[in-house]
């Protein structure tokens, strides 16, 4: 599971101890943005002290997408079959990833889904609820992906999948990352499936999440689903005319 922290010190240890405990044969690669709380620092000394958790240090802190792409990577070159992605802030339950495990015996990405039957949202406030499901429902409408919950957090990848995708090709590095992913599956006619989980709002730290940060994503969603859109008029234009002419 490749863990992305950004000042995430009072969470690091013990999300990776419930982690450990829930999965014990889940390698945990902590991928830290030179967070300046010393969360680095803690990655180490559980690295240290755990030949099963590894750590990765980047020097500056260049988005949440940045951070994955760059942890998959590493594992992909360390030839992981399966690669994981959760936030370090107890938001996503070690305890229910058991969930996604079984679900990718039939997929090719599983996502941990707030919004399918069976999900639910702990101690958020309705307004960033009802900002969030508008926010999944306007990019089922822009792109039309069948997917409840293209911007959750908590997923597994089959390493073929990631591999199909081309993540050099990944320019997306905030909170779209995550609806870029799905988006790029889908395309690349893989299978997608969602699972219920039990999203629990952080109760130390700091959100990295803001209306700014989320106005941002909205605005970058609406660009590149425009782009989709009239990516896929010209593939219809260039398909329609080759049709003809072979007739």
């Amino acid at each position: 599971m490749v863990i992305p922290t950004y000042n995430e010190a009072e969470n690091l240890e013990w999300i990776v101890d419930r982690l450990r405990t829930a999965q014990p044969g889940v390698d945990v690669m902590i991928v830290d943005d030179n967070s300046p709380d010393g969360t680095g620092r803690i990655a180490d000394t559980l690295a240290a002290n755990h030949d099963a958790i590894s750590v990765v240090h980047r020097s500056s802190k260049e988005g949440l997408g940045a951070a994955y792409l760059h942890g998959f990577q590493v594992a992909l070159d360390a030839g992981y079959d399966v690669i994981g992605e959760m936030d370090a802030d107890g938001s996503h339950q070690p305890e229910q990833l058991h969930r996604l495990v079984e679900a990718l015996a039939d997929a090719d990405l599983v996502i941990g889904s707030r919004y399918v039957l069976g999900g639910s949202i702990v101690n958020w406030p309705r307004s960033r609820e009802l900002l969030s499901r508008g926010g999944n429902l306007y990019v089922r409408l822009l792109i039309g992906m069948p997917v409840r919950d293209a911007t959750a957090g908590f997923r597994l990848f089959r390493r073929a999948t990631l591999e199909a995708i081309d993540l050099a090709s990944v320019r997306s590095t905030g909170y779209v990352f995550q609806t870029d992913m799905t988006h790029r599956v889908l395309v690349a006619g893989l299978r997608v499936r969602e699972v219920p989980i039990e999203f629990i709002e952080r109760v130390r730290g700091n959100s990295k999440m803001t209306g700014q940060v989320a106005g941002e994503s909205l605005r970058k969603i609406t660009l590149w689903g425009l782009e989709e859109r009239r990516a896929a008029v010209r593939r219809r234009l260039v398909g329609r005319r080759v049709s003809r002419r072979a007739s």
